[in-house]
């Protein structure tokens, strides 16, 4: 099984549009999203097409595909984008027979050196719904300390809920991992 992951590309737009509005409700509502904020196709499509098109420093989102000898099965990105600072990260799998496979905990380790390295970041946040146990035991597994625990309404899809407030420190990740060394961007 080869693990990789490169930038988004215009032809992920449809899959990642079919992800968000056609997942099962339970399935989004349990990730903490509310349905009647979900974006329509052709505002996804707008949104991630501005995403490719601009230019890394001056991203306000940064995509990296997931895959799976060499097939799309997720993404992950970052928003609230602070250069130089911090990020605020997300991580998913599209497909269910992806989930709980230990795929998403070796991706997310491959994914933060970009991050990183990328957008020249000190800290990655991440504020998954405090109720939904995968991306907090994946962020437990990769090494990132629970900061706290609050209620927040943490995205603009999101309903109010409690989250766990997550950070992974560049030096930490060193710690865990090694030296971040220069990497290629992803190639697109």
């Amino acid at each position: 099984m080869k693990l990789s992951l490169r930038q988004l590309q215009p032809a992920d737009i449809t899959t990642i549009t079919h992800y968000w509005l056609t997942s099962d409700a339970a399935f989004l509502e349990g990730m903490g999203v509310d349905l009647t904020k979900l974006p329509s196709p052709e505002e996804w499509s707008q949104m991630l097409t501005e995403q490719i098109n601009t230019p890394l420093a001056q991203k306000q989102s940064y995509c990296l595909i997931w895959e799976v000898d060499g097939n799309a099965v997720g993404h992950s990105n970052v928003n609230k984008i602070v250069w130089g600072e911090e990020a605020y990260l997300h991580l998913h799998l599209w497909f269910p027979e992806g989930r709980k496979s230990g795929f998403g905990t070796e991706l997310l380790k491959r994914t933060l050196p970009h991050f990183f390295l990328d957008l020249h970041l000190q800290r990655i946040y991440c504020e998954p719904y405090a109720l939904n146990p995968a991306p907090n035991k994946t962020l437990e597994k990769v090494g990132f300390h629970l900061e706290k625990e609050y209620i927040t309404t943490p995205g603009w899809i999101n309903f109010e809920q409690p989250v766990k407030r997550w950070v992974m420190h560049r030096v930490q990740f060193e710690a865990l991992y090694g030296p971040l060394q220069d990497l290629p961007v992803p190639t697109a």
